[in-house]
C-alpha cells in the first residue's frame, strides 16, 4: 500500500450540508426548473474510469455510497463494498468486506483501499479509526433521510474521487428528478386521502419489527403522500398483535433483499393481528426491495415516485 498521511474526514454539519445542496439546487439554473414529469435517471453513468489524481483503490460501506459511484461513472476505481450493496447487479457481484455496521480492519485492510467511502451506518468508530491510521483516506457520511443529504453526499463522493464534473451532473439531474417527482405526487395525490401505511421491515426474521419517526421508511411515506400508521416513537421497536390492530393500516408496506419475494403477503397476513386489519382484510400488502425503498440514494426520486404510485393504487 503506498504511504500517505491518515485521513479521517468527519461527516459536515447538517448546516452545511443544507447550504451545499441548496447552492445545487438553486444554481442550475432553468434545468432545475419544475417538472411535472417522472424521473429521467435511474441507471449507472457510463464508465469513465478513476480520476487521474483521484484514489484508484476505493471500497464503499453502504448501499447508496456505491450507487453513486457507479452514478458518476467511477466503478472501475470500484474494488470492494458491502453487504449492503446490491444495485447495480455488477455492485453485488464485488468483493464483500461484510455488513456494513461489523466492518472488520483487517478485511478492508486487505484490499489495499486508497479510499474507504464510509456511511452513517458504517462503523464500529474504532474500527473505521483503526483504517484511518493505517494510511487510507475516510471520508464520513452524515446520518439523515432528506433531499440535502442525497446531494451533499453526491458531490462529497465526487469530491473525494476528484470528479467534481460527473458530481455536478448527476447531482443536477438528482434535483431535477426529484423536483419533477414531487409536483407529480402533489398534482396526482395532494387531494387524495392520504392512506395510513404499516411499515414492516421484510427481513428481520420471526419478528416483526415496524417503523415509527426518524426513519428512512417514516420520511418515504410523507414524501409519497401518505400516513405512517405508526408515530409517538422514533426508531423500529415489535410490532404487537394489539399493536397491529389499533394501528388499522390500509396498507402494510413491507421489503425484500434481493429477490426474495416468495409468499411474503401470505407470511405476513399469517401474523397474529394483521389479518384483522383493514390491510390485512383486503390483502393490501405492497413489497419493496429494501435498498430501493429505504437506501436515500440517487434513485430516491424514481422510488418515491412508484411508492406513490403503488401505496395509493393498493
Amino acid at each position: 500500500m503506498k504511504a500517505h498521511r491518515p485521513l479521517l474526514a468527519r461527516a459536515p454539519s447538517a448546516d452545511s450540508e443544507a447550504r451545499l445542496s441548496r447552492r445545487v439546487l438553486l444554481g442550475g439554473g432553468a434545468g432545475l426548473a419544475l417538472a411535472a414529469c417522472l424521473p429521467t435517471w435511474a441507471a449507472p453513468g457510463p464508465s469513465t474510469g478513476c480520476a487521474a489524481a483521484g484514489p484508484r483503490r476505493v471500497i464503499a460501506a453502504g448501499g447508496a455510497l456505491t450507487e453513486i459511484v457507479y452514478a458518476l461513472g467511477a466503478q472501475e476505481c470500484l474494488v470492494a463494498n458491502d453487504l449492503t450493496s446490491q444495485y447495480p447487479p455488477s455492485a453485488a457481484r464485488l468483493p464483500k468486506i461484510g455488513y456494513v455496521r461489523t466492518l472488520s480492519a483487517e478485511g478492508v485492510l486487505s484490499l489495499l483501499p486508497d479510499l474507504l467511502l464510509a456511511g452513517a451506518e458504517a462503523g464500529p468508530p474504532n474500527v473505521l479509526a483503526q483504517i484511518a491510521a493505517a494510511g487510507v483516506a475516510v471520508t464520513r457520511f452524515m446520518h439523515g433521510y432528506t433531499t440535502d443529504l442525497v446531494l451533499a453526499s453526491i458531490l462529497r463522493v465526487a469530491q473525494a474521487l476528484r470528479m467534481p464534473s460527473e458530481g455536478k451532473r448527476v447531482a443536477t439531474q438528482f434535483a431535477h428528478d426529484w423536483q419533477g417527482v414531487r409536483a407529480d405526487v402533489s398534482q396526482r395525490y395532494g387531494a387524495a386521502l392520504r392512506p395510513r401505511v404499516l411499515f414492516i421491515l421484510g427481513h428481520t426474521g420471526n419478528q416483526m419489527m415496524v417503523a415509527g419517526q426518524d426513519t428512512a421508511a417514516d420520511a418515504m411515506l410523507g414524501f409519497a403522500g401518505a400516513d405512517n400508521a405508526l408515530r409517538g416513537f422514533t426508531g423500529y421497536r415489535p410490532l404487537t398483535a394489539e399493536g397491529a390492530i389499533a394501528a388499522r393500516p390500509d396498507v402494510v408496506l413491507t421489503t425484500h433483499t434481493g429477490t426474495g419475494t416468495t409468499d411474503a403477503a401470505a407470511k405476513l397476513l399469517a401474523q397474529p393481528g394483521l389479518a384483522n386489519t383493514p390491510a390485512g382484510r383486503y390483502r393490501r400488502i405492497v413489497l419493496f426491495d429494501a435498498l430501493y425503498l429505504l437506501g436515500f440514494g440517487p434513485r430516491l426520486p424514481q422510488a418515491v415516485a412508484e411508492l406513490a404510485r403503488k401505496v395509493h393504487a393498493a
